[in-house]
């Protein structure tokens, strides 16, 4: 049983934390949050402690006990006590906690608002598994990234892909954002977008290229895909793809699905916690052919996507299966993962 402690009890630190409770061959050892009693951290308390809470410092410990907010004990304790740590905390910070992990020789998965130079190798479960077995410390992609690459890698590994341009309409900030946000404006990025230069850190073999357009939205993104696939596809056949995929969901507008916010009203009509959705979306519909071009669009629910490819992270870092297939079948199985299909 692997020991999993959570650094970071946020948007990602949560959902990372239920993730690893659902794995049965993981224990999650508990999760370190911030030296203040955030309302992520009141909610833990409310639902009655389901998880061990241990603080960066004890500088602001009598705010957790006026609150009766039980504290396990430093993130210092929680580092020795793991095998490995899923660090989810604000970009920067995670290059900051590496001292620690390094200090006591644990191996450390970082999210994607790190800088590339944090970790050995910059981590895909389905695109690049392999190169990240036994590896010390891991950073994942971003949660665009995450899922672009997803699709992109699902009809690479059918038929290769030369290039694909893609266009992404970001959500602007998490929902409860209060500090940053659009109001009747969309702003455009410089192109190429960071998530298209990632992708080809992942699959050099792909040339790629985007732009990026952030949107007063907050429940998921938007990314439309032109793929140039090696070998001439069809819509059916593009299609017989993605239905195989146990983290790409296909739906149809015609359906009622007919953008992020139908999504998101319909996890939480399956009763998924917080409105959560491992999977991204092809919208059917929107898969149209140009010459031997084919174009899609998906949806990215930003705060849960990352959790399948955190998972599959520490099952590679930990030596837990060397097979790349082996590996996300088990994170899928316990996530619940192509369930519909």
């Amino acid at each position: 049983m692997i020991k999993v402690g959570v650094v970071g009890y946020g948007v990602i630190g949560q959902r990372l934390a239920d993730g690893v409770v659902l794995q049965e061959d993981m224990e999650l050892v508990g999760v370190a949050g911030n030296s203040r009693p955030t309302l992520a951290i009141r909610a833990l308390k409310e639902k009655g402690m389901p998880y061990d809470l241990y603080l960066a410092s004890f500088e602001n410990k009598k705010d957790f006990d006026e609150l009766d907010i039980p504290v396990s004990g430093t993130l210092e304790d929680l580092v020795q006590k793991v095998d490995i740590i899923l660090d989810a905390t604000s970009a920067g910070v995670g290059q900051q906690n590496k001292e620690l992990y390094e200090k006591y020789n644990k191996k450390a998965i970082f999210q994607g608002g790190e800088k590339n130079s944090v970790a050995d190798i910059f981590f895909h479960g389905y695109a690049n598994y392999e190169a990240g077995v036994g590896q010390d410390y891991l950073k994942l992609t971003s949660c665009n990234t995450t899922g672009l690459i997803r699709a992109v890698d699902c009809i690479d590994k059918e038929v290769g892909v030369d290039r694909v341009a893609i266009t992404i309409v970001r959500r602007v900030a998490d929902p409860g954002d209060y500090h940053r946000g659009l109001t009747n404006a969309l702003k455009v990025d410089k192109a190429p977008s960071h998530q298209a230069v990632d992708l080809m850190t992942i699959m050099p073999h792909i040339e790629a290229t985007g732009i990026l357009v952030h949107t007063p939205v907050t429940h998921g993104h938007i990314i439309t895909v032109l793929a140039t696939p090696k070998k001439e596809i069809s819509k059916e056949e593009l299609l017989e793809m993605f239905n195989k995929h146990p983290r790409i969901r296909v739906v149809k507008i015609s359906d009622g699905f007919q953008g992020n916010a139908a999504l998101f009203r319909y996890a939480r009509d399956l009763g998924n916690p917080r409105g959560d959705m491992y999977e991204i979306a092809v919208f059917e519909e929107t898969i149209v052919k140009s010459g031997k071009d084919i174009m899609f669009a998906i949806n990215i629910p930003q705060e849960a996507v990352v959790i399948p490819e955190s998972i599959d992270a520490v099952r590679a870092a930990m030596n837990m299966q060397s097979d790349k297939l082996d590996a996300v079948g088990k994170t899928n199985e316990y996530l619940g993962l192509g369930k519909w299909m």
